[in-house]
């Protein structure tokens, strides 16, 4: 079966899309700006919590830990409480949250535990973390949906 198309039909062609990059532009310059915000952040604590030379790093684990603990809160709120901007969590969520979090740092972290004769603290770092880091996560989005729950009734 032959279908017309909508030139046949004498309805108008379609208005041209602005090209996907056009559409895309806004998201890639918030995740930017949010990812140099994030990462200042991180680089901060490191300065303010340095790590000694083949000490536990403490700040690494913290600041992955507390950026998780924080986008369990936020991806509640945003998805499930109220309806935010369409660049809110790209920003947030991607920039400042994916710039302050550190997965390198982590992985290098490791190694140089490892490769400094620590192994046994490497390798409790290097299940430690990812453990934290999503019981963190799920802490959070419960704790923030039962308090906002509280406030609803």
């Amino acid at each position: 079966m032959i279908t017309p198309d909508a030139e046949s039909l004498g309805s108008l062609p379609a208005a041209p899309r602005p090209p996907a990059w056009r559409a895309q532009a806004p998201v890639v310059v918030v995740v930017a700006l949010g990812g140099g915000a994030g990462a200042a952040a991180r680089y901060a604590a490191s300065l303010w919590w340095p790590t000694h030379t083949g000490g536990f790093p403490w700040t690494t684990f913290w600041v992955n830990v507390a950026g998780c603990a924080v986008i369990g809160g936020f991806m509640v709120v945003v998805t499930e409480i109220r309806t935010a901007h369409r660049l809110v969590r790209p920003f947030f969520g991607t920039g400042v949250l994916g710039g302050f979090t550190t997965f390198s740092t982590y992985a290098v972290d490791t190694q140089k535990l490892v490769d400094g004769g620590r192994a046994g603290p490497g390798l409790a770092y290097l299940v430690a973390t990812p453990l934290a880091a999503l019981t963190a996560v799920c802490l959070a989005a419960w704790a923030t949906r039962r308090i906002l729950n509280r406030r609803q009734s």
